[in-house]
């Protein structure tokens, strides 16, 4: 037997015996699952958290601006896995509510700050003189905001927005910390069963690869979809 023979039959029996004896490849599909619906969740609480941050952070009025302030800084200011823990083990431990919402409330929150400031400078890129053509056409500024200046900065921002959303998916890797089955936990479950540390480590950065190819890939044709009206 050669060294190619012998190192691909040490291989398939390891991938065997770490993905396929005992079913465990369904604790990847499982946790795979886990990943998407807390990412999701959360993206679109991170995103309505941040937009509501922003607009407190461009608000002339001081109480609401020092509150979108202080938000921000403790926000961004403290790890995300203590946020996960303060959140699950404290705000909601006496709530009755499936562990995956709240693990997706935690990173929606930490998010939220983060989305914030991309969506804060989406606003202050847009010319101030579509601002005033706005008003001058007789659109109060709630109007003039979201009929003319946020259509504009979300075309501007959408990338930026994009990768806040591929950094979340890898960031819920911590909700193993919270007793949820997800990717990595899946991976660190597969690792101490077999008593075997690479290939699992392996298959979950293959996986984690692959959702956030695919999801490059998805964002990017949206994004060009956005760019058709863009005259160069």
């Amino acid at each position: 037997m050669t060294a190619v023979q012998e190192w691909f039959a040490n291989f398939s029996n390891l991938f065997y015996k770490c993905f396929i004896r005992e079913d465990r490849y369904k604790l990847l599909f499982e946790g795979v699952g886990v990943t998407i619906k807390v990412s999701l969740l959360a993206v679109l609480i991170g995103i309505l958290i941040g937009m509501l941050i922003a607009l407190c952070n461009l608000s002339k009025q001081k109480l609401i601006h020092f509150f979108g302030s202080v938000y921000t800084d403790v926000i961004r200011g403290t790890p995300s896995v203590t946020q996960l823990m303060i959140i699950y083990f404290v705000i909601f431990a006496p709530i009755n509510l499936d562990k995956w919402i709240i693990a997706a409330i935690a990173f929606g929150v930490n998010s939220g700050a983060y989305v914030s400031e991309i969506i804060r400078a989406g606003i202050q890129s847009v010319d101030h003189g579509q601002t005033e053509a706005g008003r001058s056409l007789g659109l109060n500024a709630f109007q003039t905001m979201t009929r003319i200046v946020i259509p504009q900065a979300i075309k501007n921002i959408f990338p930026a927005l994009c990768n806040e959303f591929i950094v979340l998916i890898k960031e819920t890797a911590i909700v193993g910390y919270v007793g949820l089955m997800d990717i990595q936990k899946a991976g660190d479950f597969i690792k101490s069963a077999t008593f075997n540390a690479p290939m699992p480590l392996f298959g979950t950065a293959v996986i984690y690869y692959v959702l956030i190819k695919l999801l490059t890939l998805l964002l990017h044709r949206i994004e060009l979809v956005l760019r058709k009206s863009d005259i160069r």
